[in-house]
């Protein structure tokens, strides 16, 4: 056995004996043997046989038969490639590595250079890369293989690259080996600049007649995004191999973006005749997830049983991944079933894609022996994240303590989302807190749930603090902006100093930066603002344009709206339901109700949109607008599942609108019983019998109320009321006849100043009128 081979003290006394009696020895039961052949021809004989054995996969059979040499002191039958093969079989064992290293010192065949070649490819294969440039520094006179050895060990591409120029300073000839490695580490925009020089001297060299060497700068450039370079190399190639191929097919599968290019390049594959391997198949099902293309994608699947690699767990994981996203999770389901020898990527695209048993899946992967890693928490954890399951989440929390994947930064991020979904917002902070190393995803985290929980200045808070630890994105942004949109109480300063920060990183043209702008300022009242942010936006996706339809409804620019929505449509943007929902509420708003019909039946028609309950509110609304609330109160009752609150509440506003107290008993007698401490419906019944003047019924109204417990929510207002040299950036709350701000007599003053001055122009275009027509 190998742990047995003899220590370094009796592998240093064999070294230095070279006994007669062995040297001499001729046993007539090994007369044939090729051992007792002459010293040359047993060391040929010795090195060919173990290289044998390791071309055959055996290594141990290879060691074995180092060690008998060393046991019959056959020392003179080992030479410096004896001990270069054998450091091979170690497969990265350091502790036979080292005892072999001691026996190569001692016995003087460390001199030859390919031996410390050997060892230091054994000590990087091991991880014990300073072992091996411990040995490398000690070369007096390094070939170009062992600086090559030394620069395939390095783990950071800076260290590599700094490597690689000492090896040019020092006139060291690169070769193709070292083309090739260097460019294995190109992979950002230093990577690019690197690769782009190292491809400029491969053709000074005329290495590019080496078929792996083009392979290797089209992977370098697919990498860094260059599709079009990695695809000039590839049609220059003389020669292609099956590699060169894979390499173009991935580059195109990988970028997303070009999974049509990915297909072409496939079925040029086979029309070459190319014999195509699991890397093959895997780049082209890959290629028709992301174009969505499902009957090419199954023909793809035909191919891939036909040639034998239906079984192939990589080929496998990527058509459950490509059939989840054409929506097809049966055929997903029945791939899946059909793997033998699942791992943890086929579990984890499983749980990834399961709408109903993905815990289940979890704890069934757990009992078949794999073992979950960081992408199978964050599936699982988005998976209990979307059906708000508490219980489950606490306990995978607990999971991931236990198993130090809470150390994992994108498992820390997505617990701190799923506490943000359950509105726990406290342990979300904890989470947070518990982080050894925070990047700008963690805060955009933390934000987000801020935001989505309504806490807007705790959001701001955060954004503040994220500012003074790192570099924001356009997702930073997109959440802070929508919190300074949101809340009422903070300064529109805010959100100015935003949009100077979002110019200085150039982040002004990002689609979520600007409709996120766009929409701040169109809620705070700034439409002119909005007009500009719309205007710089180069690519006006749907969201920007619905921003801008919804700033003009806002201010009641029902001209505007419908000029922008008709240009929207024209323009070719596909319209959603958020886009239909604001024009809706416009026509509403306009009493267009006609215009109004039109568009719903659109939307449900020619557009394939499923209203939601906010789209029959907006209905309803616009009906009982025009008095029409008969025809209101039946498409009421024409709602699949029936009306929800919001559709309720706008009949009822209407009703009280037109002094229909019939309707309005019926549909408020609806609303209390659906909610019966929401205020809204007593304070309108409470106002239409008000203005009927049926003030007993007004009081049984607000003595109900009392009885129950249900408290009229107080309106308020605000206003910025600091200087402009003020580092105050909220803004001022109040009531109605509130004086509790210290400046309230100001405010009073400046108040009933504006009121006049309205009152003024009010009358001045009245009476330009009267003028106009005389």
């Amino acid at each position: 056995m190998i742990s047995r081979l003899p220590p370094f003290k009796i592998l240093h006394r064999i070294a230095q004996q070279r006994s007669i009696k062995f040297k001499n020895f001729h046993s007539s039961k090994y007369v044939h043997q090729p051992l007792d052949e002459s010293p040359h021809r047993t060391i040929s004989f010795l090195n060919q046989s173990m290289l044998t054995a390791l071309r055959r996969n055996l290594s141990l059979e290879a060691l074995h038969l180092f060690r008998k040499q060393l046991q019959w002191g056959f020392v003179g039958n080992i030479d410096q490639v004896t001990v270069a093969i054998v450091l091979k079989a170690c497969c990265g064992d350091s502790k036979l590595g080292c005892q072999i290293h001691a026996f190569a010192i001692s016995s003087g065949f460390i001199c030859h250079v390919t031996v410390p070649n050997s060892l230091m490819n054994m000590y990087c294969k091991a991880g014990l890369f300073d072992r091996a440039l411990a040995v490398f520094e000690n070369l007096n006179n390094p070939d170009v293989v062992s600086w090559n050895t030394v620069l395939s060990g390095f783990k950071r591409s800076d260290d590599a690259f700094k490597f690689a120029c000492r090896m040019n300073f020092t006139g060291v000839a690169f070769d193709a080996v070292t083309c090739t490695t260097v460019l294995s580490f190109c992979s950002d925009r230093e990577g690019f600049i690197i690769g782009f020089q190292m491809h400029s001297r491969i053709l000074k060299c005329g290495l590019d007649c080496e078929v792996f060497v083009g392979n290797a700068l089209i992977s370098m450039y697919s990498r860094c995004c260059r599709l079009l370079e990695a695809r000039k190399v590839f049609d220059e190639m003389r020669s292609k191999d099956l590699v060169s191929w894979n390499a173009v097919l991935s580059g195109y599968a990988q970028e997303g973006n070009s999974g049509l290019e990915a297909i072409l390049v496939f079925l040029e594959m086979l029309r070459e005749g190319m014999k195509l391997d699991h890397v093959s198949c895997t780049g082209a099902i890959s290629a028709c997830g992301h174009e969505k293309e499902l009957e090419l994608g199954r023909q793809i699947h035909s191919l891939v049983v036909k040639i034998g690699y239906d079984t192939h767990v990589k080929v496998c994981n990527v058509l459950i991944s490509t059939y989840s996203k054409c929506e097809e999770i049966e055929d997903a389901k029945l791939v899946f079933e059909s793997i033998t020898d699942r791992n943890v990527v086929s579990w984890t695209t499983m749980i990834s894609i399961s709408e109903e048993d993905a815990t289940s899946l979890f704890n069934e992967m757990r009992r078949d022996g794999v073992y979950p890693n960081d992408v199978t928490f964050v599936g699982l954890i988005h998976y209990i994240s979307m059906k708000n399951l508490v219980e489950e989440g606490q306990t995978i929390h607990g999971v991931c303590v236990k198993t130090s994947f809470l150390s994992e930064l994108n498992v820390s991020n997505s617990l701190i989302t799923m506490y943000a979904k359950f509105e726990s917002m406290m342990d979300s902070m904890k989470v947070f807190e518990e982080l050894k190393y925070r990047e700008i995803i963690s805060w955009n985290s933390l934000i987000s749930g801020y935001d989505q929980n309504g806490l807007w200045q705790e959001a701001l808070q955060t954004f503040l603090l994220a500012l003074m630890e790192c570099q924001p994105n356009e997702f930073t942004f997109g959440s802070v902006l929508s919190s300074i949109a949101s809340a009422e109480a903070i300064s529109m300063r805010h959100g100015q100093r935003c949009h100077s920060h979002i110019l200085k990183l150039g982040l002004n043209t990002n689609p979520i930066v600007s409709s996120s702008l766009l929409d701040m300022y169109a809620k705070r009242g700034s439409i002119g603002e909005s007009l500009g942010v719309f205007s710089e936006t180069p690519l006006k996706n749907h969201v920007a344009w619905t921003a801008i339809i919804s700033a003009h409804a806002r201010h009641g620019d029902y001209e505007a709206v419908m000029k922008l929505f008709k240009e929207m449509d024209g323009d070719g943007t596909k319209l959603d339901s958020i886009t239909f929902l604001v024009v809706l509420t416009a026509c509403g708003r306009k009493g267009m109700v006609d215009t109004g019909y039109h568009l719903f039946n659109s939307m449900v028609k020619d557009h394939l949109i499923e209203p939601s309950p906010e789209h029959y509110s907006s209905m309803v609304d616009m009906l009982g607008r025009a008095g029409r609330l008969k025809e209101a109160e039946e498409f009421v009752g024409q709602i699949p599942g029936g009306a929800g609150l919001s559709v309720l509440q706008s009949l009822l506003g209407a009703c009280r609108i037109h002094g229909n107290v019939d309707m309005a008993k019926r549909v408020a007698a609806a609303l209390i019983e659906m909610e019966p401490m929401e205020s809204g419906s007593y304070v309108l019944m409470s106002n239409l019998y008000a203005e009927k003047g049926e003030w007993e019924k007004v009081a049984k109204i607000r003595k109900g109320m009392r009885e129950r417990g249900v408290r009229k929510e107080i309106g308020f207002s605000w206003v910025d009321a600091g200087d402009a040299d003020d580092d105050s950036m909220h803004l001022h709350g109040f009531s109605s006849d509130d004086k509790s701000h210290p400046k309230s007599l100001e405010i009073y003053r400046m108040a009933e100043s504006l009121g006049l001055e309205m009152k003024f122009l009010e009358e001045e275009r009245h009476w330009k009128k009267v003028f106009a027509a005389l």
